[in-house]
């Protein structure tokens, strides 16, 4: 039996893998980059072995020094948690070849759907003839032959952009997986996006367990998932389980993994195959009763499925928590999360890789965590995760969070009427809430708390207190006033029932409402409201000429425009320098047509959030200039 396993992985995927392996008596083995060596797979784990190498966002590709950690740590097992070696066949035969056992299917299943044109070829599905395709085929969806993750992904309208949409998906798709072969299939318009979890045994038994809608996607990257796929009908989901099954008995599959379909018109569309669990697992898990990764192991070592899965019951809805600020085009954020917590309750499950205090970095994906919920039913599940998120606690950089809940609660969701087109349609509507009215208030209160015993208050009558706060939802900038009186704490139009540091209690139109608050320095966060406290007298060294194009978060100048000097003139949106951060690439455009009075930037610079980076001394008033993300 195993004894004890390395988690060839980081984050949120490790500490999920964890779990189950303390659950079973197993012993724990972490790698790390050194961006990660106070990390919390690494402070969870038994053992923790160092990957060296310059560049923290390959170490963990690197299936080589893996194998060493594994066999220096004493490790008997290897499972490559959901990532990119989790598909790797060449790095399950290295785990096998050094005596290790694999806890994944085997390398020829991996081979065999690894390659999306191969996958296709199994299930008997053609892609289009590049050279074939005319304006009767369009829209269609060119995708990297490898990988996942929506990396080497367009979608073409316009035969015009075929070729060009075709070079980039090449470039991306070799950048992001070391293979630039793509294809050209049918895009569905108005489909949803299906999958089946499927189990294996070496014995021929085949579990299909029910199936997931992902629809909820921005940028070809899930954001809500649920168990099971309302609305399919009963024929439909036997089909796309019955596909399922047979995609696994094709490949002689071993081990979880997960088939996916784009359902449109009634009819099940096969896209891939992926060897793998996926992120989204934990929903399948909530409504058969299972533990996915202890049944990976158990497979591993050998064991059988019964004849028949589990029945499933009720729902569960999971939905992922992203540090990404919706003001600025959802860029990826960095800094100290200082605290995340989410309420307590039967059928609530937070898998994250954070604890409070830590960094999240410039390097990996801006996943924070994943928020699930089972109920009975789906209406229950869908009110108690948007309730749930609603109270979190989420202090540090921007997040999504007030999507999510919005999206749970939205009408065309909670009817089940939704597509992959479904923030295309609605994104707007879904984003830019107004930051708490009292927050600015509340925050003076909070910090006024306690100052009256030093004899603040006066007989007479006196100029009231005043403190400035800006809010990070608007950037608007708030003056409040309040008095310190015999009675404790005044302010104009509410009564302040309780003020302490981290509670504040005001009565509004006779209902009272409580506050929570946290201070970081010179943070202030009221529930989740965001908030700088300013100081009365600004500092003229935090001012930027006007037109100054700053980094939004930290990175690397990847590219700067083709011969862009100081003194040449530039265009409203034009790119001009190119920061790559999170894995992904964001462009930095010129606000307002003008003249580049300053450069500052080069390729290969590191730099921090608010570095300066270039000035367009613009032709008319300057807007605020926002990244634009984009893919190579």
């Amino acid at each position: 039996m195993i004894q004890s396993v390395l988690v060839a992985n980081r984050g949120e995927i490790a500490c999920r893998i964890f779990r189950t392996c303390r659950d079973l008596g197993i012993a724990t083995v972490a790698v790390h980059s050194d961006a990660d060596a106070g990390a919390l797979h690494v402070r969870e784990a038994d053992t923790a072995v160092r990957l060296p190498g310059a560049a923290p966002a390959d170490t963990y590709l690197r299936g080589d020094l893996i194998v060493k950690a594994a066999l220096a740590a004493g490790a008997d097992a290897v499972h490559p948690g959901y990532g990119f070696l989790s598909e790797n066949a060449d790095f399950a035969r290295a785990v096998a070849g050094a005596g290790l056992v694999w806890i994944g299917p085997p390398p020829e299943a991996i081979e065999a759907m690894a390659s999306k044109t191969r996958a296709k070829e199994l299930m008997g599905i053609a892609p289009l003839a590049v050279d074939g395709i005319d304006a009767d085929d369009l829209p269609v969806l060119v995708k990297a032959a490898a990988g996942g993750g929506g990396r080497g992904m367009r979608v073409v309208r316009e035969l015009a952009g075929l070729d060009g949409a075709l070079a980039a998906a090449r470039a991306e798709a070799l950048s992001a997986f070391g293979d630039g072969e793509v294809f050209v299939e049918p895009y569905v318009e108005g489909g949803r996006h299906v999958e089946v979890q499927i189990l294996a045994d070496a014995h021929g038994t085949v579990w299909a367990l029910g199936t997931r809608d992902c629809s909820l996607q921005r940028r070809h990257q899930k954001v809500i998932e649920e168990s099971p796929a309302p609305g399919l009908g009963p024929e439909l989901a036997g089909t796309l389980r019955d596909l399922a099954v047979r995609a696994a008995r094709a490949t002689r599959y071993r081990g979880a993994g997960t088939v996916e379909f784009l359902v449109a018109d009634g009819r099940a569309h096969f896209l891939e195959m992926n060897t793998r669990l996926q992120v989204e697992h934990p929903v399948t898990e909530a409504v058969f009763g299972l533990d996915l990764v202890a049944l990976q192991i158990r497979l591993a070592e050998g064991e059988a499925l019964d004849g028949e899965p589990p029945s499933p019951a009720g729902h569960a809805v999971e939905a992922r928590l992203y540090a990404e600020d919706p003001s600025r085009d959802w860029a990826p954020q960095t800094g100290t999360l200082h605290r995340l917590s989410v309420p307590e309750a039967p059928g609530l499950r937070l898998d994250t890789g954070y604890g409070d205090g830590d960094t999240i970095g410039v390097h990996y994906d801006p996943m924070l965590a994943k928020a699930v919920a089972w109920a009975p039913t789906r209406a229950e599940a869908l009110r108690k995760l948007a309730g749930a998120l609603e109270r979190a606690r989420v202090h540090g950089p921007a997040t999504n969070r007030e999507l999510l809940v919005r999206s749970l609660r939205h009408p065309e969701f909670a009817a089940a009427r939704m597509d992959t087109g479904f923030y295309a349609r609605h994104l707007p509507e879904l984003t830019g809430a107004a930051p708490e009215p009292y927050a600015p208030l509340v925050a003076a209160l909070a910090d006024a708390h306690g100052r009256s015993r030093f004899g603040g208050w006066r007989n007479l009558h006196s100029q009231p207190q005043t403190k400035r706060y800006r809010t990070d939802a608007d950037g608007a900038e708030h003056e409040v006033r309040y008095r310190h009186t015999r009675d404790g704490l005044a302010a104009e139009g509410v009564v302040v029932v309780h003020a302490r540091a981290d509670l504040v209690v005001l009565e509004v139109d006779g209902v009272q409402r409580k506050f929570d608050v946290a201070v970081y320095g010179d943070r202030v966060y009221v529930g989740n409201t965001a908030l700088t406290a300013l100081p009365r007298f600004p500092d003229p060294a935090d001012r930027h000429e006007p037109g100054s194009l700053l980094a939004p978060m930290p990175g690397t100048v990847v590219r700067v425009a083709e011969g862009l000097a100081p003194g040449a003139a530039v265009t409203a949106g034009q790119p001009l320098v190119w920061l790559e951060a999170m894995k992904m690439e964001h462009r930095i455009c010129a606000p307002a047509p003008g003249t580049l009075t300053a450069l500052h930037a080069a390729p290969g610079h590191q730099v921090e959030v608010g570095a300066l980076l270039a000035v367009v001394q613009a032709a008319a008033a300057p807007a605020a200039a926002v990244p634009e993300e984009h893919t190579p």
